[in-house]
């Protein structure tokens, strides 16, 4: 309580005015009060005159002596600061009052000496906390490796997926263009049978293509969760305190889960023969049924020899 007060009143007397925090670089103007110079600079530079914040007296120059005294008492109390920080952050036993030294690895708690003596840890398995700690991190590290491999495995899915996407859009294209080609050489008549055809292709492609997607989203919502695993594993390891970082380890509810997720690619093709098989001869079926249905076999039979016609 005593280290307390004192840290607070070394505190108040070492506050810049400006800022609110411990004075960094503080200097002292000619009316006698104290200012960070950053806090102090950069005040002046958004007025035309050079006036105290506190007292609002006007100054012709600038000038800003260096407060050493004060640049001192704002050092040590920053150090006083930490030192009560790091003696608060020292986790203790809340029914002993004791420091907590140990890491009941049957319970998965901190506990004190006095603890692991009582009747309720009897029997228990007990660590020392870096020992524990080093256990868990390396536990730790075998989740993140896990992880880690099965976002590659996803990675490389995702990769294959996408390639198997392009391949039916490839293949859409040219089939569009082959139907386009093949149409153009024929009358008004057969505008219909194209429109048609080209209908059902991208409505087989988007039949084809809409499971592929999902089976994307789905890859991606995998990549996004194991990243944001990673991300919290990573944070958990970086931890240097040791007793925060097992703390924090025995209030985890589960573990992460190493079963492997099943990985696939979902691959089908176009209808093929469909849209690139014998057009002229189908259109022209469709074409002489219009024109005149009761001569459909001459035509064909005419279409089929030419050298008769000739």
């Amino acid at each position: 309580m005593a280290l307390s007060q004192q840290v607070q009143s070394l505190a108040e007397e070492a506050v810049c005015p400006i800022c609110l925090d411990l004075f960094t670089d503080p200097v002292i103007l000619d009316c006698g009060h104290n200012f960070c110079r950053s806090c102090i600079s950069q005040c002046w530079e958004k007025k035309e005159i050079n006036s105290c914040p506190e007292c609002r007296e006007e100054f012709p120059e600038r000038n800003l002596k260096i407060n050493r005294a004060l640049a001192n008492l704002a050092e040590k109390t920053r150090k006083l600061n930490l030192n009560r920080k790091e003696k608060e952050s020292k986790l203790h036993c809340e029914e002993h009052q004791e420091e907590l030294k140990l890491f009941c690895e049957t319970d998965k708690k901190l506990i004190c000496v006095n603890c692991a003596g009582s009747r309720e840890h009897r029997d228990h398995r007990f660590l020392p906390i870096d020992e524990a700690a080093e256990i868990y991190k390396d536990q730790l590290k075998s989740s993140f490796d896990s992880l880690t491999e099965k976002k590659l495995a996803f990675l490389e899915t995702k990769l294959k997926q996408k390639g198997k996407i392009s391949e039916v859009r490839e293949q859409s294209s040219s089939l569009q263009a082959h139907i386009t080609s093949e149409f153009s050489k024929m009358h008004q008549i057969l505008t219909e049978k194209e429109q048609r055809l080209l209908r059902d292709l991208r409505e087989e492609e988007e039949r084809i293509l809409e499971p592929m997607e999902k089976n994307l989203r789905e890859i991606q919502e995998n990549l996004n969760s194991i990243e944001e695993k990673l991300s919290k594993l990573q944070k958990q390891m970086e931890q240097k305190d040791e007793l925060i970082f097992l703390k924090e380890e025995a209030c985890r509810k589960r573990r992460i889960s190493d079963e492997r997720q099943k990985l696939s690619v979902s691959a089908a093709g176009l209808s093929i023969g469909k849209f690139k098989g014998p057009l002229q001869y189908t259109a022209w079926r469709e074409m002489i049924n219009s024109i005149n249905p009761g001569k459909t076999l001459l035509f064909i039979f005419l279409m089929l020899n030419p050298v008769v016609t000739g």
